[in-house]
Order: C-alpha cells, then sequence, then structure tokens
C-alpha cells in the first residue's frame, strides 16, 4: 500500500500520476492538453455529486439537500421529537424507520415496542417508510431498496455507507437530519477526495475485511483520510463483486472520512437489475484527468487475512504476524485494556493460548459489515461437513436482510451452518452495539462486525465483568469455526467457494414494510409509550460562563461509546433525562453526580434564584472572579442571560465512533455547556455539540492549566461567538486567582453560530 501525501493525478482512470513538477509536463503528453490542477479536481466522482445537490451556489461553502433519510430504532425517536419541537409538518424526501437496533430488553427504560409504535405512527402521520424489528439492518435495506447511482443520502448511524452501489451516504448525528427534515441544508466546506486506486485480484480466502482492516491500519491514526471523501478507482475495483465492494465500503466509516464513493461499472448494473431498480443505476467514472488531494495505491493481491485486535479497528495485524508474535501482541492488548479501563478490571488474553494457539472463546458473523450473502455462502461453504465442537467455542450468524435469509435458505447455506452447530439468527445490529452475544467474562470473541471499541461486546466493567472482540473477515472466522475455535486464516485451509448465484425476492417487504409512499396522513395520533419523553428547555447562551471541569480523559482516543455506552443503555434511548444518567457511567461513573451538583446553581438562575445558595462552594469562585471583575457577582445575581453555571468535560480526541448525538445531548441535558479537546476525532462529533448548543473548544497540546473539579470563568462568550473570535480568552479559578489561558475555536457557519447561541438546534427553529 503506497500513500500519495501531496496528491495525484488520474489519467484515463488507469494511470497515476505523482503531484510534482513534472506532472503537468506527462499531462499533457499522455492527453494532448494541458490541465490545471484546480480544473482536473472537478473531474473527481464526488466533485460531481457534490455539484449536483449543492444550493449555495459556490463549492467552496456546500449547502447540501441530501435525497433521502434513513435512521434506526436508537435514533429515530429523539430526532422525529426535536423536528416536532421545530415545527415539522412532513417529511419532505423519503424517510427510512428501520428497527435493527431493537434491544430485546425493557429492564428500566422503553418497552422496544413502544419506540417501535411510534415509529410506525410516525411513519403514517408524516409520510415515511417502516420496516419492522428483524426485517431488515438498516443499511441492508437501504443498499436493496434505497441506493441510486448518482444521489445522496443521509443517515443517523455512522456506517451509512453506499458508495459502492454509486451512492454517496454520510452518517450524522440526528440533528442533521432534523435539518433536513425542516427542509434545510447540510452546510459543510469542499471535503477533500482521497484517491483509493486499486489493482490487482484479492487472494483466494482474503474477504472484503480485509482489505478494509488493511486500509484502516493504515490510515486511522495519521488522519490520512480525516473528513474527506474516499473514491475507489482502478482496475481492481471490476476483480471485485459489489457485494465484496460493499463490504470495504462499509467499514471505510472507521477511517474517519466524511463519505465514500466507487466507480460503478456492469456489475453494479447486475445489482441494481437483481434487486428489480434497472432504473436507478448510472455509471460513475472520474473524467480524463481527475487531481485527488491525497491518493493511496493498493495491489489487492498482497492483503493477507487481517484481525484488528482490541480495542480499535485501526489495531491490525496480519493473522499470520499474530500467530507469529503471539505473546507479545496479547501482552500489548492487555497493557491497552489497563489504558481503556483505567486500571479497574484485568484482561487475561495470555491464558487463551493453548498449545502454542490462540484459543477463540466466540464467533460472530453479523450486520452490515458481516451479514451479507456472500460472506455467508463461503462461511458455510467452508464449515460445511465439519462441526464447531462442544467446547466453549459458540459461532452465530446474523443475515442482513430477511431476502438474504430467505436465499440462503433456498440455496441450502443455514441447513449447512446449523449442523455444524453454528446458529443462525435475525437480522439485528445487536452484536454491534453490545446487546446480543454478549460473551462471559474475560472471554475473546472474533466478529465480522464494524466496531471492537471497549464495551461494545456488553462488558458490565463498572460490575468487573469484561470481554473483548477482534476484528477479522468471516472466511476467517469459519476456518478458525472449522478448527473448533483455534485461530486459523481462511488462506490456510482448502476449500471449493460455490458461489451461488443471488436472486433478491422483496415478497417479504412487500408484505411487512410500511411505505406510506410520500403521503402524509397529519389525522394520525402518534402512538407514545410512557417512556417517551420530550427534550427538557434549554437555555441561550450566556454573556458570561462559570463551568466546572467534571471529568478529565487522557485517552489517545475517547469514542462515543465511553461518552455514553451503547447497549442496555438503549432502553432509555428515548428518555433524554434517563439515558442521561449512563453517560460515561463506564468510563467515569462520578461524572453524572458532579454534573448534576453544578446544574444545580444553573436552574436557580433559570428560576431566578441565587446560584450560591443551591451551589454554596460558587462563593469563593464568584469571589475570586469579582478581583478582575467587580460587578460580576451582582449582576449575576441579579441579570438573566448575564452568567451561566455548568460544566464541561476534557478529552485528548474525543468523539470516534457511532452518530449518535446521545453523546452531546446527555451532557448537555445534565447541564453541560462545552467540551475541551486537543482535538475532535470526527466532523459527526463536533456537528452534534454544536447542535445541542455546545461550544466546541480546542486547547493546545501540552500540560493543561487546569484540573478536573478546578472552576473556569469564560468572560464575554456570547460577545465572542457573535464577533467570530477564533482565540477565546479563559481563566482557571485556582488558588484565589484567575490564571489566564486560551481556547480555540475552529470555524463555525453562520447558522452554527446562531444554533449556539440559541442554546440549541430545537430553540434556533423555534425563534
Amino acid at each position: 500500500m503506497k500513500l500519495h501525501e501531496t496528491g495525484a493525478y488520474l489519467v484515463n482512470g488507469c494511470t497515476v500520476v505523482e503531484d510534482n513538477s513534472e506532472a503537468s509536463a506527462a499531462i499533457a503528453s499522455m492527453t494532448g492538453t494541458a490541465v490545471s490542477k484546480e480544473e482536473a479536481a472537478k473531474n473527481t466522482i464526488a466533485y460531481g455529486i457534490l455539484k449536483d445537490h449543492n444550493t449555495s451556489g459556490s463549492m467552496e461553502k456546500l449547502k447540501i439537500k441530501f435525497d433521502k433519510l434513513t435512521s434506526h430504532d436508537i435514533t429515530f425517536v429523539g430526532i422525529i421529537q426535536t423536528a416536532r419541537a421545530s415545527g415539522l409538518e412532513k417529511f419532505p424526501i423519503p424517510y427510512v424507520l428501520t428497527n435493527c437496533h431493537n434491544s430485546l430488553c425493557a429492564v428500566g427504560g422503553t418497552i422496544n415496542e413502544d419506540d417501535h409504535m411510534f415509529g410506525l405512527t410516525c411513519a403514517k402521520k408524516y409520510g415515511g417508510i417502516y420496516v419492522p424489528p428483524h426485517q431488515a439492518v438498516i443499511h441492508q435495506f437501504a443498499r436493496e431498496m434505497l441506493a441510486e447511482g448518482g444521489k445522496m443520502i443521509l443517515g443517523s448511524d455512522s456506517h451509512t455507507r453506499y458508495g459502492a452501489l454509486g451512492t454517496m451516504a454520510m452518517g450524522e448525528g440526528g440533528p442533521e437530519l432534523v435539518k433536513q427534515l425542516l427542509n434545510k441544508t447540510y452546510d459543510i466546506d469542499m471535503p477533500g477526495v482521497v484517491g483509493i486506486y486499486l489493482t490487482g485480484t484479492p487472494q483466494k480466502g482474503v474477504g472484503p475485511q480485509d482489505i478494509a482492516l488493511a486500509i484502516i491500519g493504515e490510515v486511522f491514526a495519521n488522519g490520512f483520510v480525516k473528513n474527506k471523501v474516499m473514491e475507489f478507482v482502478g482496475p481492481g475495483v471490476s476483480n471485485l463483486s459489489v457485494d465484496y465492494r460493499i463490504g470495504v465500503d462499509v467499514m471505510t466509516t472507521e477511517t474517519t472520512c466524511l463519505s465514500s464513493i466507487w466507480r460503478t461499472d456492469d456489475q453494479v448494473k447486475e445489482f441494481y437489475e437483481i434487486h428489480g431498480r434497472t432504473g436507478d443505476f448510472e455509471e460513475l467514472n472520474p473524467g480524463e484527468v481527475a487531481y485527488y488531494d491525497s491518493f493511496i495505491e493498493l495491489d489487492l493481491s498482497e492483503i493477507k487475512p487481517m484481525i484488528a485486535m482490541p480495542f480499535h479497528p485501526s489495531n491490525t495485524y496480519t493473522i499470520e504476524e499474530l500467530n507469529a508474535n503471539l505473546m507479545d501482541i496479547l501482552d500489548d492488548c492487555e497493557k491497552r485494556a489497563q489504558v481503556s479501563f483505567d486500571g479497574k478490571v484485568d484482561l487475561d488474553l495470555k491464558s487463551k493460548v493453548k498449545n502454542g494457539r490462540l484459543y477463540v472463546d466466540q464467533g460472530i458473523i453479523a450486520g452490515c459489515a458481516g451479514g451479507g450473502f456472500e460472506n455467508i455462502c463461503d462461511a458455510a461453504d467452508i464449515l460445511k461437513g465439519s462441526s464447531i465442537g462442544a467446547d466453549e467455542f459458540t459461532l452465530s450468524v446474523y443475515p442482513a436482510s430477511t431476502p438474504i435469509y430467505m436465499e440462503l435458505v433456498k440455496n441450502g447455506a443455514v441447513a449447512n451452518l446449523l449442523e455444524t452447530g453454528a446458529i443462525v439468527k435475525t437480522a439485528f445490529c445487536g452484536p454491534c452495539f453490545g446487546a446480543g452475544d454478549t460473551p462471559a467474562n474475560n472471554a475473546f470473541s472474533i466478529r465480522h462486525s464494524t466496531r471492537n471499541f471497549p464495551n461494545r461486546e456488553g462488558s458490565k466493567v463498572q460490575n468487573g465483568q469484561v470481554a473483548s472482540v477482534a476484528l477479522m473477515d468471516a472466511r476467517s472466522i469459519a476456518a478458525t469455526a472449522a478448527n473448533k475455535g483455534f485461530l486459523t486464516a481462511a488462506t490456510d485451509i482448502d476449500v471449493n467457494y460455490s458461489k451461488p448465484k443471488y436472486f433478491f425476492d422483496k415478497t417479504i417487504y412487500d408484505n411487512r414494510v410500511f411505505d406510506s409512499k410520500g403521503v402524509a396522513d397529519p389525522d394520525v395520533e402518534i402512538q407514545f409509550g410512557p417512556n417517551i419523553k420530550d427534550w427538557p428547555a434549554m437555555s441561550p447562551l450566556p454573556e458570561n460562563l462559570v463551568l466546572k471541569v467534571v471529568s478529565e480523559i487522557h485517552d489517545p482516543v475517547t469514542t462515543t461509546d465511553e461518552l455514553i455506552p451503547s447497549g442496555e443503555t438503549s432502553s432509555f434511548r428515548s428518555n433524554p433525562l434517563g439515558l442521561a444518567e449512563f453517560a460515561l457511567s463506564r468510563k467515569d461513573p462520578l461524572y453524572v453526580g458532579r454534573a448534576k451538583e453544578i446544574q444545580k446553581a444553573e436552574k436557580a438562575v433559570e428560576a431566578g434564584e441565587c446560584p450560591v445558595e443551591a451551589v454554596p462552594e460558587l462563593q469563593a469562585v464568584i469571589d475570586t472572579i469579582k478581583t478582575v471583575y467587580p460587578d460580576f457577582g451582582e449582576k449575576a445575581r441579579k441579570e438573566k442571560g448575564y452568567a451561566g453555571f455548568g460544566s464541561t468535560i476534557f478529552a485528548v480526541k474525543p468523539g470516534d465512533g457511532s452518530a449518535r448525538e446521545q453523546a452531546a445531548s446527555c451532557q448537555k441535558v445534565l447541564g453541560g455547556w462545552a467540551n475541551i479537546a486537543n482535538e475532535y476525532a470526527t466532523k459527526r462529533y463536533r456537528s452534534n455539540l454544536i447542535n445541542w448548543g455546545m461550544l466546541p473548544f480546542i486547547i493546545g497540546k501540552g500540560d493543561l492549566p487546569f484540573e478536573n473539579l478546578d472552576y473556569l470563568f469564560i468572560p464575554e462568550i456570547r460577545k465572542a461567538v457573535e464577533d467570530k473570535q477564533s482565540e477565546i480568552q479563559a481563566y482557571a479559578v485556582k488558588d484565589g486567582a484567575l490564571k489566564p489561558f486560551s481556547l480555540h475555536m475552529d470555524a463555525l457557519t453562520d447558522d452554527e453560530r446562531e444554533i449556539i447561541l440559541k442554546g440549541c438546534l430545537i430553540n434556533y427553529y423555534r425563534g
């Protein structure tokens, strides 16, 4: 794999010319014409699609309108509730509500079916599409029924990726979908475009997850594709089946790129034909000379079976390398666990080594990444006639949709799997977010799914129970299962892959999926369960802020799962205050109590009462502030909107992972006014902060001017936002003095600035 940091040109879709002093002459000799870098940049597939969907008139400052929207049941209640509070009358474009994240558990929170009935009645009332539980995971339904060549889809799940089908798709937090539902736009600067030039053909036994993990391992840590569009081109694309391309494409999210798009060909056309949507195909190719801001060359034939060890998809090794350095790599993972879990629990992976081989407790093939037709067929071929054994090792397979399941039944793959001892289940995202097949304490699970963050498998770290997940391709998982749990690469076994043809039958969708065809029925009454609650009222940004640091996280990367856990907490997904009780619960169990304590001061201000009476320790803080700002105390007590009191957190690089806006909204409803970070892992997390009225502060790397539980004073913050200041004066209130330091905010759009000033997106649209 070769990374071109300086960018590169692609001529006629097949010749790579590195961007250097000789590039122009080389291109002119091949094409007979001179092409500027600026003009060539307009010839990427990505540029063309973005231009077609941009409403701003400027290709530097984009205002995108999407063609379709998708959400699942962890997010759609909050999205629709936000949109309703902001004036929603009708879904203006097709909006699909799937129910693939049903937690199968109602302990302590919303009964799943209450959320589902809320979704169904909203689909009827506002003119949407409703996919019942177990019919399809969100992204497979989108591939089968929604994707179109040259179109754009916005989803509230981070793995919204349909680039292999010619659809540019993005996963964002719920508020961005709210904007689309209210006929507003998705506002971003023109993103960079990274060319992914594929050559060669994968080795037999190497699957799409192997290709994806190899890419993620190369580009995550260095931010090579961060917030850019990955554009897959080159002759190697046509050496991959469409199912294979989809398997690579869905994992691009784990690179932290913004979106993805692939060139399309006759195989993609056949995909649309199989799904009865021939007219939705569009051939997409870069222009004669296309310029990419950065470039990756990848020979598919060089990729070997891969494994991403705990606790991140970028912690990658070849299986061959892992087996050759087993104890050293396992020791490194155990040390990572100590960091991830703050030394509270011990992970013992080295005990999994038996007679020099790594023994695995569990295998999972599931969801939008692993549950595809070809993945499961190849796994069934590997396992045919074998046994997974009668020991600890278990294998579960989750086809990504009922149509896939039906075809696997018809062609015999399900029977082949079942007779080995494997369990074949329905379409469900549970293993991907910690709500299905939770391993035993200290168990090690290998999964063809999207993520292996801490707790993604459903561990109860707060109770001392911890397990871990490694990501692998379905084929190597099946090979491991055939060896009764001993880690095995698919390339190490001899098998003839049958490669049965796929036949799509949408009868089950015709019979079960509610499709309004875009017709709203305003007379429908929305069905609310007792635990479906409205968003609490949120105040506008005050003139000055007093913030207490209530959590300090120094991990290299903080995932959204650590900010708000997935899994069983999703039963509170429709109750903002109930869900907020779980914020940082697996990372910093003291966070919620600390945030709620300082929030008492803000509630006192909102009620016209004295904040010091609510939080007595504020007296010393206010006295210190008065040494420089003598009028602060009196005005804070008497002038509403003059001073705000609340919490903030510091994290080195927060926001990797899920698009769930709950990672931000839970902080907001607990009185959070800001995050302070060295950088934000993803655009979507920063956008979620902004849309919930929180300040996305940046502070330079190095020693912090404050500590956990310190108070910070940020004077004239409202004016700073209004005046578009990038440098923000702040003070740490320490030892009876104000100690100055600087905060930074990257550029905000005018709308983003107004959202922060109003206090949140809901307030912004209410006026």
